[in-house]
């Protein structure tokens, strides 16, 4: 490759340009040009890739607003069947109830009816209206969760229907609630 070229002369005057080494600086200066946008290319899909990583892990996947809607309608579900501490209340109640009448058997019917029955009865509707109110505010809170979090993402179809749900089995829970509190739904029958 060691092409020599002579000056316009032609004589041969010893003056020679040294084209090959300017090509070998002018490829060096070119391939650093090409790698440096190389690099500079790399590092932008890099810092896009990071950003786009961010976003997604950002970006609220709605886990908890399902979940919160799954706990609204079993809350309100245990509300309408009484539930597990509702029993255990009624029984407590029935137990004090019959501790309390075998000590004294002076008590006429009525009260031996309001102790035994009643309070277990009104133990069991403070329970089923306590898990209808869980149950309302958590599907409240549920369904007003956009509003407050990420108001440009919308809430998936199956969360606000499964938390309306919830909020209208609390409705319900908390309206029968007060009903078998007052002895308004099947009260105690009379002794007379």
């Amino acid at each position: 490759m060691g092409t020599k070229t002579v000056d316009e002369t032609g004589a041969g005057s010893g003056t020679e340009t040294k084209t090959d080494e300017e090509k070998v600086d002018v490829v060096k200066a070119t391939d650093t040009i090409d790698s440096t946008d190389a690099d500079e290319a790399t590092e932008t899909d890099e810092i896009e890739e990071e950003v786009a990583a961010e976003a997604t892990e950002a970006a609220p996947s709605g886990v908890g607003q399902g979940a919160g809607a799954v706990v609204s309608a079993a809350l309100g579900l245990v509300s309408l069947s009484g539930g597990w501490l509702g029993t255990v209340a009624a029984a407590r109640q029935s137990l004090v109830a019959q501790l309390e009448s075998s000590t004294s058997s002076s008590q006429n019917v009525s009260k031996l009816l309001e102790q035994g029955y009643g309070d277990a009865w009104n133990a069991t509707a403070l329970w089923a209206g306590a898990f209808a109110l869980a149950a309302l505010i958590v599907g409240v809170v549920v369904l007003a969760r956009p509003a407050f979090g990420a108001p440009g993402r919308p809430q998936a179809a199956w969360i606000k229907s499964v938390a309306w749900g919830g909020v209208s089995l609390g409705v319900i829970g908390l309206l029968l609630a007060v009903l078998k509190y007052t002895d308004v739904l099947v009260g105690l029958p009379s002794v007379s």
